[in-house]
């Protein structure tokens, strides 16, 4: 199978704290790739990486044959992104964060309000368009999200706790698209969760990080096995334990920061 994400023997350092310790895997063009663990195991810092806004202490990393680190913009044009705190303008409407999306990306005006209104049928919002964000809720501004990070077509999604804070229904929304998107488009996904049945529910395969280091990766029957337990939670447990973790890198202003490099590269 065509590789479209590459890890190579990564490490990312802060001083004394190695946050990434030599991680290696691939993930397949087309594929729902699910990167798991507790709080502070090094999954956001190896998603700032991928998506150019850390650079590694040691080692490579390759989307769609496009190294992270020597060809950012192109890199960059690779991937559309959704972390778990919402980046949207609150005084634009839905199809104003769009057409700013497109011009950050300098998409062709007639193709971005092509893609704008079929991202937004798709994910339910065109009867919103002209409705300023700070009317939606938490739901709905995840949609959006999803919808902006779509409109460049993307090869690659990645999808950070997409669906922290969202009540039961919504997260079986938004999945149901992130599948179909899948299915339609070819789209590969790699996302993050701490809910496990999503990721039991969806992902092909499943790497598990903890403590910086890649514990194990495979998909659910062979974490299963390899662990000797009958659920993905029960594996999880049994590969990074049951203690309580605390967050300690912060992804909060992570797709800002892309938005600013995105416009810095257009000068």
């Amino acid at each position: 199978m065509e590789t479209i994400i590459s890890v190579k023997n990564v490490s990312k350092k802060y001083k004394e704290v190695t946050a990434v310790d030599n991680i290696s895997f691939d993930v397949n063009k087309g594929e729902i790739f699910g990167f798991l663990g507790p709080n502070g195991a090094g999954k956001s810092t190896t998603i700032k990486m991928l998506t150019t806004l850390q650079r590694p202490t040691e080692g490579s990393l390759f989307l769609a044959g496009n190294n992270v680190s020597t060809a950012q913009d192109a890199a960059r044009k690779t991937f559309g992104i959704v972390f778990q705190d919402p980046s949207l303008d609150d005084e634009l409407t839905a199809s104003e964060n769009m057409k700013l999306h497109a011009a950050l990306y300098s998409l062709d005006k007639k193709l971005a309000k092509e893609r704008t209104e079929e991202l937004l049928k798709l994910v339910e919002l065109w009867d919103r368009k002209d409705s300023r964000v700070k009317t939606f809720s938490g739901g709905m501004k995840r949609r959006l999200e999803i919808a902006r990070g779509l409109l460049h077509h993307p090869k690659i999604l990645f999808l950070d706790e997409p669906t922290l804070g969202l009540d039961a229904q919504t997260r079986n929304l938004l999945w149901s698209y992130i599948k179909k998107l899948n299915e339609h488009e070819g789209m590969t996904i790699l996302f993050t969760t701490h809910y496990l049945g999503e990721a039991e529910a969806i992902a092909d395969r499943i790497a598990i990080i903890d403590h910086g280091k890649l514990v194990a990766m495979g998909d659910l029957e062979e974490l299963k096995e390899q662990t000797n337990t009958e659920t993905l939670e029960a594996a999880y447990l049994e590969l990074t334990g049951k203690a309580v973790r605390d967050e300690s890198l912060d992804t909060g202003d992570a797709r800002k920061e892309i938005y600013r490099r995105i416009i810095a590269n257009r000068r």
